[in-house]
């Protein structure tokens, strides 16, 4: 003879149900506005307008996450210095939520506050972490900070913790770019960040990016540096615009199934003839 539940504890078992899946629900609803908030939040302390200067040319590409409800703490950011060279920044912060979003802020407000201080990129890194930690925010950040000189075409680089750029020049060579680099930013007071100079040639590019354009589930950060290298390479000898670059740079990060932004960072030296 068969037994049947008692209807109390049906109903009980039904309403419980309810409430899990409205608790689920609201915690939906709540992550996914944190999401869109962090976003507008980013987009809004990030630069619209570029530098220019006779001869150069720098442009910039971003995209948010390709999965998931990650949100980063990537930026890209390009100034005029006090004394008419260009300062060139990229980063990105550790975390995937609003916290990161708001420190990406502060780093790339400090950067350019100390930069009327001391635009020396070794000593602007080290007085950036400095400044970070005295915050205590608990969070780092990885950084690539260049300074341009458009009368000698000479690049100045420190690095803290990031990935390394890449370069290419139109007699057809490209690679990426070997500095010894520093840790990241808010991590340990008192650090040093050695200088790396390049010259940036007629017709040549360096490329500054974050790591979710090069590395993702389907490649590996090697294998997409080096997509970005032969990327390089082929618009330098083309004669490819810097925003042409970087729309092809973002575009290949598509392949790569990032799960985190992605923002790149092109200056190039213009050539006669160059393509739109």
């Amino acid at each position: 003879m068969s037994r049947k539940r008692p209807t109390g504890d049906g109903d009980e078992l039904l309403a419980r149900l309810g409430w899990l899946t409205a608790q689920a629900r609201e915690r939906a609803e709540f992550q996914r506005s944190q999401v869109e908030l962090a976003i507008e939040l980013q987009r809004g302390m990030l630069p619209v307008d570029m530098p220019t200067a006779p001869g150069f040319d720098v442009a910039v590409q971003y995209a948010p996450a390709c999965y998931g409800l990650n949100v980063g703490g990537d930026w890209y950011d390009a100034f005029k210095l006090p004394d008419e060279r260009i300062g060139l920044s990229i980063g990105d912060v550790q975390g995937h939520n609003i916290e990161a979003a708001a420190f990406m802020g502060q780093v790339r407000v400090g950067l350019r506050a100390l930069a009327s201080v001391t635009s020396e990129p070794g000593e602007l890194l080290a007085r950036t972490n400095d400044l970070l930690l005295s915050i205590g925010a608990g969070l780092f950040a990885t950084c690539t900070f260049m300074r341009l000189d458009p009368s000698t075409g000479v690049l100045e680089s420190a690095r803290a913790g990031h990935i390394p750029c890449v370069w290419a020049t139109a007699d057809g060579k490209s690679g990426i770019a070997e500095d010894e680099g520093g840790p990241p930013l808010g991590i340990q007071v008192g650090m040093e960040y050695p200088v790396t100079r390049y010259r940036l040639t007629t017709g040549g590019v360096f490329v500054l990016l974050t790591d979710g354009v090069v590395e993702g589930p389907s490649v590996s950060v090697d294998e997409g540096l080096d997509q970005v290298v032969r990327l390089a390479g082929i618009a330098a000898v083309a004669g490819m615009s810097a925003s042409s670059l970087a729309a092809a740079v973002i575009k290949g990060a598509e392949r790569v199934g990032h799960e985190d932004d992605a923002a790149v960072l092109v200056v190039g030296h213009d050539a006669a003839g160059r393509q739109p």
